[in-house]
């Protein structure tokens, strides 16, 4: 992407903190708000990082858009991991560029967008989902973001096998993660670590004795909470809703599996 906006571009208009809009200039399209109408012919060739003022005079920021502010605008039917936890997910799985990554299930396809985001441009993320309504919207999804090209979606089951061998990475957010616990052990490379997301203590519970039992090993369970401070440096305090419990990340190292 230029360092000016093109036709054809994504690009967030920011008017304050709450009010964002992800468009795609089109070269008649126009964006209609309270805070009245820009057309988005205006805004080609101007620079990001600037402004455009509305037809009633109020100042839209233009900026570049990123994961996040792809996934938090992705249609979807399903709750998403949030962005502290993902970021949390890919420092412990340390998943980067050329990491070969599984994930189950898709979902609308956020986490695996930011999967992708990180091992390209030579790695890859297989991402199992188990009902075709949610990989068709994760697709449309992840073509938005322009990063299909590191990605192959698979309709199956995880838990009936997994494909992929000598993975650096499986990162699961489904509901019942220790029926995959044998088929992770196959696929993944010795010591390589194996991530579930869970939002109940009950299946947590659960998870646990699974892991030790085969045999993975270094296993810790994390639950992140973010509180936000409003940015005004008169006004420097928490904000009133903080992003509190959305989940627990189960994370274990894999045994060096012989193969019987």
């Amino acid at each position: 992407m230029s360092e000016r906006v093109a036709l054809g571009d994504y690009v967030l208009l920011i008017l304050d903190i709450k009010r964002k809009y992800l468009i795609k200039v089109r070269e008649d399209g126009e964006l209609h708000t309270h805070k009245g109408i820009i057309k988005h012919s205006d805004l080609i060739g101007i620079p990001y990082g600037s402004f455009i003022s509305s037809s009633m005079g109020y100042k839209f920021y233009i900026a570049k858009p990123t994961i996040r502010d792809y996934i938090e605008k992705f249609t979807r039917r399903t709750q998403i991991i949030y962005p502290k936890d993902a970021a949390y997910i890919l420092v412990l799985g340390n998943i980067g560029p050329g990491s070969r990554v599984v994930e189950a299930g898709t979902g609308s396809g956020a986490l695996t967008c930011m999967l992708a985001n990180a091992v390209r441009p030579d790695g890859h993320v297989y991402s199992y989902e188990i009902r075709e309504e949610f990989l068709k919207e994760a697709e449309k999804n992840i073509e938005k973001v322009g990063l299909k090209n590191w990605i192959t979606l698979k309709l199956k089951d995880i838990t009936k096998g997994i494909d992929e061998k000598d993975v650096d990475a499986i990162v699961l957010d489904m509901p019942d993660p220790w029926l995959v616990i044998d088929e992770a052990k196959k696929a993944l490379k010795g010591s390589a670590p194996l991530i579930s997301f869970l939002p109940t203590v009950n299946q947590l519970i659960k998870f646990l004795p699974h892991l030790k039992e085969k045999g993975f090993f270094d296993i810790h369970a994390i639950e992140l909470i973010e509180r936000e401070y409003q940015a005004e440096p008169d006004k420097l305090r928490p904000r009133n809703v903080i992003i509190g419990h959305t989940g627990y990340i189960i994370y274990a190292r894999a045994p060096y599996y012989k193969g019987v």
